[in-house]
């Protein structure tokens, strides 16, 4: 199996979009938010921080001819904490149908954007260890994250 790091070089080329996800007072939920602001605190440009309402951004980004778009959020697909799933649109859709924290599923926004033909989503998720409030139990997997998709972003612009 290919490691996150090939599957991101692999699939994330051209303008990508980062967005930031959860809410940062639930402890791991806050994971996508806190991620998407260290690689705006990197100089990664086009970062969203989106909080609980990803569906405010979808239809501007779905404009703004983006190549890629990437979910960053704690998602749990029932592994050990701090584990790491890189999913496209289809495998979103299947794994994470209507089931969401969001007012609108991942699916469904996954496939919003991709409807104009030209924007390729995914899901950067992390497995939560707690939503309850306090400190973040996967921290060490948002430093790791945040120097990973930082390397990524420098080799690539340059």
């Amino acid at each position: 199996m290919r490691d996150l790091r090939q599957q991101l070089q692999e699939c994330l080329h051209g303008r990508v979009c980062f967005m930031g996800l959860g809410n940062t007072d639930y402890g791991d939920d806050g994971i996508g938010v806190r991620l998407a602001e260290e690689l705006i605190h990197a100089g990664v440009p086009d970062v969203v921080v989106a909080g609980n309402t990803p569906e405010a951004f979808i239809s501007r980004i779905a404009e703004e001819g983006f190549d890629h778009l990437v979910f960053l959020d704690a998602v749990d697909f029932g592994d050990e904490p701090g584990s790491v799933v890189f999913l496209n649109a289809d495998e979103i859709a299947a794994r994470f149908p209507q089931i969401s924290t969001h007012k609108i599923s991942l699916g469904l926004l996954a496939k919003r954007v991709e409807a104009n033909g030209t924007t390729r989503t995914w899901l950067l998720g992390v497995q939560p260890a707690s939503l309850r409030c306090g400190t973040s139990i996967v921290a060490p997997t948002l430093e790791v994250l945040g120097e990973l998709l930082g390397n990524l972003w420098s080799t690539a612009s340059t």
